[in-house]
């Protein structure tokens, strides 16, 4: 009794450290966010304000950056199909998107074109492509990589090389106050931060998509059959599940979760010609950091990528496009199957 008492105290002991740990990192992050900085601090540091912007801005960010890799990594990370046409149907949902939002003047109409376009076209994709070169991983690579070429083109015939950029609806412009305080006056009143109210709740709707992915794929019926088919085809099909049916489906949840990025994207930022490379690129590196397949861990990637782009604009501008790739490289070296990656 002893000895198994002995063995387990380690253990615990362990947990209580690192729940130690996470408590005072939790009291240090509002320190930083709800005080008054000392001015040592902010002689080491600089101002407040900017830091707190690069924190929120790189959450918002990591927020958009999300909405864009969890369909990346449902095709990609789960179904190990080799898209790389995914930010193809990023910028073209935008395109859509902007252009049924102008024509009606309802915002909501183009983010409802924008991610049922793009829901067609991945159908279009599972069925014309990947659906033919099922287990081929390097011409999936190929024919993807050249349709994303043809699609940039297309774009750039068809909307120019101009930067569009969306007219948000009223209830969701503007900016709304924060309790951190960014300054103090000289009569001694405080003076506390303002954050766009947009940008908040494009973080709010990455965490809903998230918590719903994470039910739909861990709670129900129809994630245990895409778990299934992933892993075992041919028993699930034998089972009497149309295997072709639920993998269009998904590749239609991953194509239409990248034309809703875009337009909700388009509309914090902007639409222009190159949008597609960068989101691509974000996606690899966030699917490859959190773990392929693991909907928590595309949320963790994106929170470090997001972060670390844009604290990175702020304190080093040179190499802040370097950090994303420093964090993924010290992940794959640590472990090579992403944060909350299974191993194979």
């Amino acid at each position: 009794m002893s000895q198994a008492t002995a063995g387990n105290n380690p253990a615990f002991t362990a947990r209580q450290g690192w729940g130690l740990f996470g408590l005072l990192a939790l009291a240090l992050l509002l320190w930083l966010f709800l005080s008054v900085w000392p001015e040592w601090l902010v002689a080491a540091i600089g101002p407040k304000k900017p830091f707190v912007n690069a924190v929120f801005n790189g959450v918002t960010v990591a927020g958009l950056y999300f909405l864009v890799a969890s369909g990346f990594t449902l095709v990609f990370g789960l179904m190990r199909n080799v898209n790389l046409a995914h930010g193809s149907l990023y910028l073209l949902g935008a395109y859509i998107g902007y252009t049924v939002a102008q024509a009606t003047g309802y915002w909501i109409l183009g983010i409802a074109a924008g991610m049922l376009s793009m829901a067609l076209a991945g159908v279009a994709l599972q069925v014309f492509v990947f659906r033919r070169l099922e287990g081929n991983d390097l011409r999936q690579t190929l024919v993807t990589i050249g349709i994303s070429i043809v699609a940039a083109d297309l774009m750039l015939a068809v909307w120019g090389g101009n930067t569009y950029q969306f007219a948000i609806p009223e209830w969701l412009d503007g900016a709304i106050a924060t309790p951190i305080i960014t300054a103090v006056k000289s009569n001694g009143d405080l003076v506390y931060m303002k954050y766009p109210f947009y940008r908040l709740m494009v973080f709010v709707a990455a965490v809903v998509i998230g918590v719903a992915l994470w039910l739909v794929l861990n709670r129900t019926r129809i994630g245990m059959m895409i778990r299934a088919g992933v892993d075992d085809r041919g028993m699930l099909q034998a089972s009497g599940v149309n295997v072709q049916l639920v993998f269009a489906a998904v590749f239609a949840i991953g194509a239409g979760l990248a034309g809703f990025a875009g337009v909700v994207g388009g509309s914090v930022l902007s639409v222009a010609p190159g949008e597609d490379v960068r989101y691509l690129l974000a996606s690899l590196v966030v699917v490859i950091v959190g773990g392929m397949g693991s909907v928590t861990g595309a949320a963790i990637g994106a929170l470090l990528v997001g972060l670390a782009e844009q604290i990175g604009l702020v304190y080093f501008p040179t190499y802040g496009a370097v950090l994303t790739f420093v964090i993924m490289v010290v992940v794959l070296a640590v472990r090579p199957q992403g944060l909350m990656g299974a191993a194979r």
